[in-house]
C-alpha cells in the first residue's frame, strides 16, 4: 500500500483509468452489436457478462505480459560498428507493442475518418445462441485488449507497483462501463473529438514505448545512445490536452 503514498502511482492511476474507459468505447460498442441479437431480455445480461470476461481477459494478459516485461537479460546483442544493441525480452515487448499502438491508432483515425461502419466487423446470422454471442464476445475483446495492455504497461513502466496500478485501473475501468455502458456510449458518440484524442494518445504512448525499448536495449545509432522520454512530459501533454478538449466541449455546449 506503500505506493500510493507517492503523487505519481495517483496520477498514474487516474489517466489510466480514463485512457482504459474511452479505448473501451470500441469494446462496448462492438459488445453491444453482438448482444443486441439476443432477446430483449437477454441483451442486459448478455453486456454484464461480456464485460466480467473483459476484465478477466484484461487481467490474465497483464500478467503474461508482466512476466515477459521481467525479462531483462540480453538474448541477442547486435554490433554493426553503426548500430549496437542488447535485445532483452522486455525491450522487445516495449518495441513491438510500440508499433502496434502506432499501427492500430492510425488505422482507427482513417476508420474513423472515412467512415468505416462498424456494423461489418460482426457477421449478422439468422439464428444464434447466448453462448455464441458470448464467445463471439470474449473474441473481440481478446482483439480489443491489446491497445488497452500495451497503454497500461506503457504508462506504468518502471513505477513501482505496476502490475498493482494496472490491474486497479483495469477493474475500475470495467466496473464504470459496467454501471454507465449505455451512457458512456452516448457521451462518445455525442462528441467524437474525445475518442479522437485518446487515439491521439495511444500514437504519443507508442512513441514512447518504441524509444523505452530502445533505451534498455542500450541501443546506441552512430555511437549515440537512444534515451527515455520522461513520463512527466506524457502526462503534462494528455493534461493540457484534456483541458483544451474540456474548453471547447463547454464551448460547443453553450
Amino acid at each position: 500500500m506503500e505506493i500510493f503514498a507517492h503523487a505519481d502511482t495517483w496520477v498514474a492511476l487516474l489517466t489510466l483509468t480514463f485512457l482504459e474507459i474511452i479505448l473501451g468505447i470500441d469494446n462496448i460498442i462492438f459488445i453491444s452489436i453482438a448482444a443486441n441479437k439476443l432477446p430483449e431480455k437477454q441483451v442486459k445480461k448478455a453486456t454484464i457478462l461480456g464485460l466480467a470476461l473483459a476484465m478477466i481477459t484484461r487481467i490474465m494478459l497483464l500478467f503474461g505480459v508482466s512476466y515477459l516485461i521481467a525479462l531483462k537479460e540480453p538474448f541477442l546483442e547486435i554490433d554493426t560498428g553503426w548500430f549496437k544493441a542488447g535485445f532483452t525480452g522486455q525491450s522487445v515487448i516495449l518495441f513491438l507493442g510500440g508499433l502496434f499502438l502506432l499501427y492500430k491508432s492510425t488505422k482507427e483515425i482513417r476508420e474513423k475518418m472515412e467512415g468505416t461502419n462498424e456494423d461489418e466487423v460482426l457477421n449478422e446470422p439468422k439464428k444464434i445462441s447466448f453462448t455464441n454471442i458470448i464467445i463471439q464476445i470474449i473474441l473481440i475483446d481478446i482483439v480489443f485488449s491489446f491497445d488497452s495492455i500495451l497503454t497500461a504497461v506503457g504508462m506504468t513502466n518502471g513505477i513501482d507497483g505496476a502490475l498493482t496500478i494496472m490491474i486497479i485501473a483495469v477493474i475500475v475501468s470495467i466496473l464504470i462501463m459496467m454501471i454507465f455502458a449505455n451512457s458512456i456510449s452516448s457521451f462518445v458518440n455525442r462528441n467524437p473529438t474525445i475518442q479522437m484524442l485518446a487515439l491521439s494518445f495511444l500514437i504519443l504512448i507508442g512513441f514512447m514505448l518504441i524509444t523505452e525499448g530502445a533505451h534498455l536495449s542500450h541501443t546506441e545509432i552512430f555511437n549515440k545512445t537512444v534515451g527515455a522520454i520522461p513520463k512527466g512530459y506524457l502526462y503534462f501533454a494528455i493534461a493540457f490536452s484534456l483541458g483544451v478538449e474540456m474548453l471547447n466541449l463547454r464551448i460547443r455546449k453553450k
